[in-house]
């Protein structure tokens, strides 16, 4: 069904009071296409616009239970809190509200990279090389932060990307589901975009490390230079940053970089180094 606030129309399983996003602001946004559990809002009072990450409603995409997206969504809390860098959207603070939860973060500006967003992704498919570079190089600024700070990145995709052309900035959006080190696979298929899972994310029992995220970072530029393409004849950098690529997702984890600092080290450089 469609339910509207704020003259802004969406899609929703069953209709939920949202009035209480009023005391933020007049909404002039929603998201709701995730199939997390999670409906997202921006709103704005004049002086500031926010971000509001809402669990407990019936989203249109979503097929488990409002109580188990509050849970997830709670779980989150101490990620956004913990990790700092420069890169990622800044939290707020919480909310228990209307019978689920909110999470307010200060409204980033800019343009999605997920496929899901038509209007974001052909905007970022469509930058120069150059911009691409300069987005990638913040991408892997972002994981070596994570990583220092003893987190290991999981279900991170093109839909966690936003960048603001205006002003040439990154913003990491989505780590809902990051995990502290040593973390270990215990789902069987780990959350996550099939373009960007490592054959260890779906192997129960499995380490996922930073060897994992240097797969991670592959298949990203990957995304972002040629849309997951990975003929190289549509790539738009040389061979050797091309090899990088591919030998950072390879499936054979021995045949990977062992961290992330030599997977930017070899990009850096533009050769393959071990």
């Amino acid at each position: 069904m469609l339910q509207t606030i704020d003259d802004i129309t969406f899609k929703i399983k069953k209709e939920f009071d949202f009035s209480f996003l009023h005391r933020y602001g007049k909404v002039f946004k929603v998201f709701d296409d995730q199939d997390s559990g999670n409906i997202c809002f921006g709103v704005d009072d004049g002086s500031r616009k926010l971000f509001i990450k809402f669990a407990g409603a019936e989203p249109a995409e979503y097929e488990g239970a409002p109580c188990d997206a509050v849970k997830r969504l709670r779980d989150t809390i101490p990620l956004y809190r913990d990790i700092a860098s420069s890169y990622l959207i800044k939290y707020i603070g919480s909310e228990e509200v209307a019978g689920g939860l909110a999470l307010i973060f200060t409204w980033a500006e800019g343009k999605c990279m997920a496929r899901m967003y038509p209007e974001g992704h052909c905007s970022i498919m469509g930058l120069p090389t150059e911009d691409k570079l300069s987005v990638f190089a913040d991408i892997i600024a972002f994981m070596k932060d994570i990583h220092r700070q003893g987190y290991h990145a999981v279900d991170f995709y093109d839909g966690s990307i936003m960048y603001d052309a205006d002003t040439g900035r990154t913003t990491i959006c989505d780590i809902d589901f990051f995990r502290k080190k040593p973390c270990i696979n215990d789902m069987g298929r780990m959350w996550g975009s099939e373009r960007f899972l490592s054959p260890e994310e779906y192997t129960l029992g499995s380490v996922l490390d930073e060897v994992t995220n240097v797969f991670t970072l592959g298949k990203m530029g990957f995304s972002l230079f040629t849309d997951s393409d990975e003929d190289e004849s549509v790539f738009p950098l040389d061979k050797a940053h091309y090899d990088v690529l591919k030998k950072a997702s390879s499936a054979d984890r021995a045949d990977r970089y062992p961290s992330i600092e030599a997977f930017e080290a070899a990009w850096n450089s533009g050769r393959t180094v071990s």
